[in-house]
């Protein structure tokens, strides 16, 4: 007989609260290499998502913040006025996608060809004649 482990729960559970040197140790187990998250996740007694989450608050990096902004001076001369603004490019053309039509062919004995409907006619003839074994 295999002893398994049973947890005893005497109160309410309530959220347990990691501290970051937890999260960070946890998080810092998943970079070994090696490392099977899923198992680092079930040792610890949580949700492989949960250490997903950590890593990824953990490992971003945050851009400074400015409460202010910056303010750059700007100096408007005369020779600026004289050159023309960019022409934008003209837009390109829409063109909508066209619903895609397929002919389906039956050869018999199971054997069937399916080509596109705007597929050209020579080439089509050719195809035939190959599978038909007329060639």
């Amino acid at each position: 007989m295999t002893n398994h482990p049973i947890e005893v729960i005497t109160s309410v559970e309530r959220r347990r609260r990691w501290s970051r040197e937890d999260k960070e140790r946890l998080v810092a187990a998943c970079f070994e290499p090696d490392a099977v998250i899923s198992e680092i996740a079930r040792a610890a007694g949580i949700h492989v998502s949960q250490l997903f989450r950590w890593r990824k608050e953990l490992c971003r990096i945050e851009e400074p913040r400015s409460d202010t902004a910056a303010l750059v001076p700007v100096i408007v001369s005369e020779a600026a006025s004289t050159v023309s603004p960019a022409q934008p490019e003209p837009p390109t053309k829409f063109h909508p996608r066209r619903k895609r039509s397929d002919v389906t062919i039956e050869l018999g004995r199971g054997r069937r060809v399916r080509v596109d409907s705007d597929i050209d006619t020579e080439a089509l003839g050719r195809i035939l004649d190959c599978v038909l074994g007329l060639r």
